[in-house]
């Protein structure tokens, strides 16, 4: 868009008082010390020309906006329960087809025994059941493992013999399942 010409202005012209010299620029506009780029509004907004087919159009624009933003806003929200409900269905068909299995083991005699022999502690007429509480010697139960220090601890030691010992005892340790049985 071409810009439009600014009309002279009276002060403009040579001073009068003859020395050839203009005047400084007028007190409403500032001056461009430092660098700083100044825009006259008024000559920005001057330069603007609507006409009766510019102001329609936009407002058209402006309804057309105003008509789809909120028709915009169900569309994604009906998006979003439409992708939920489709995730809860995926899920509960999951779920079905896990309880149609667990219910064809629930069938079969074998499962139905041994879920009462561990649940519910059952036995046939003439078994001996033996429940063992720790068995294990008290000497060979693993030690909890003691705290752990917040400082840190400096020994001055030489690490390849303690290497070879660290594997070494790894190796001949008895741990808890090899202990022969009496």
């Amino acid at each position: 868009m071409a810009r439009r010409p600014t009309p002279p202005s009276s002060s403009s012209g040579p001073s009068s008082s003859g020395t050839g010299r203009t005047d400084p620029a007028p007190p409403s506009r500032p001056s461009r010390r430092g660098g700083a780029r100044t825009v006259d509004v008024r000559g920005w907004v001057g330069g603007i020309r609507l006409s009766g087919f510019m102001v329609i159009m936009l407002s058209l624009v402006v309804l057309g906006a105003w008509v789809l933003v909120p028709t915009l806003g169900t569309y994604l929200d009906q998006r979003q329960k439409i992708a939920a409900l489709e995730q809860s269905a995926h899920v509960s068909t999951e779920k079905i087809a896990e309880l149609k299995l667990e219910r064809e083991r629930w069938k079969d005699p074998a499962y139905i025994t041994t879920q009462a022999r561990e649940r519910l502690f059952y036995y046939k007429p003439g078994e001996v059941i033996y429940l063992v509480d720790d068995d294990l010697d008290p000497a060979l139960v693993p030690r909890e493992q003691d705290p752990v220090s917040d400082t840190i601890e400096e020994r001055p030691s030489d690490w390849m013999p303690q290497i070879l010992r660290s594997l070494t005892s790894a190796g001949l340790t008895q741990g808890v399942t090899d202990v022969p049985a009496n």
